[in-house]
């Protein structure tokens, strides 16, 4: 359902692939990207990325913790606002629950066959008021079939993520498992950070002249 009558509240973000703004109509307050002010020659990716949120939210509709579609007309991507603070807003220090309650979350996710494969940023895992956990920012999520190969390690590199954050904020809380499977580095991970990475931070900080410093907001 398009939501033509809204207004906007706040400005979230806004980047060369968009505008995210916090907006409200009379159901209440949504999350909107809006590709309408990307530049020509980004048009096409930004276009592809949406779409590609578009449908890993369609495929995991009805699941807690995460965003809702609402519309996705082609240049604007409604979803459902979740009330809460970036992981590095509000660190989840010694807070076991959370990262039971994560894994939990990423399970369901891979069981529904996404992998979101952005979860190296903190900014993407969210604390909620009450404090659960939950995930936004599907733009790079694939989706398949969770007993594929190919799948099973993506989905296992979501886990080392969210590992990594554990091992940050609680780290007396590593299981022996944990431990074991952070050291365990898949050709994909070395894969990227040999050949993807360095093109990703040219085109990022040479070319669209923004960083992202991996998610974790602005540094001093």
């Amino acid at each position: 359902m398009t939501r033509s009558d809204a207004t906007e509240r706040r400005a979230l973000k806004a980047d060369s692939f968009g505008r995210i703004s916090l907006m409200e109509d009379a159901q209440g307050l949504f999350v909107r990207r809006d590709l309408a002010h990307v530049p020509l020659w980004l048009r096409a990716p930004a276009w592809w990325l949406a779409r590609r949120e578009a449908r890993a939210l369609q495929a995991i509709r009805g699941m807690r913790d995460t965003p809702q579609l609402l519309d996705w007309t082609g240049r604007r991507l409604d979803r459902s606002f979740m009330a809460g603070d970036a992981m590095y807003q509000r660190p989840p220090r010694g807070d076991l629950a959370y990262f039971h309650q994560a894994r939990r979350l990423l399970q369901e996710l891979h069981r529904r066959g996404v992998a979101h494969n952005d979860l190296a940023k903190e900014a993407n895992w969210l604390v909620l008021e009450d404090g659960r956990p939950a995930l936004i920012d599907f733009q790079l999520a694939t989706r398949g079939d969770p007993r594929a190969p190919w799948m099973r390690l993506l989905c296992r590199e979501d886990l080392r993520h969210l590992l990594k954050h554990k091992r940050m904020y609680c780290r007396e809380s590593l299981t022996p498992v944990e431990k074991r499977l952070l050291k365990r580095r898949s050709w994909l991970r070395d894969l990227w950070f040999r050949t993807g990475k360095p093109v990703y931070r040219f085109v990022t900080r040479r070319i669209l002249k923004w960083e992202d410093n991996e998610g974790q907001g602005p540094k001093p």
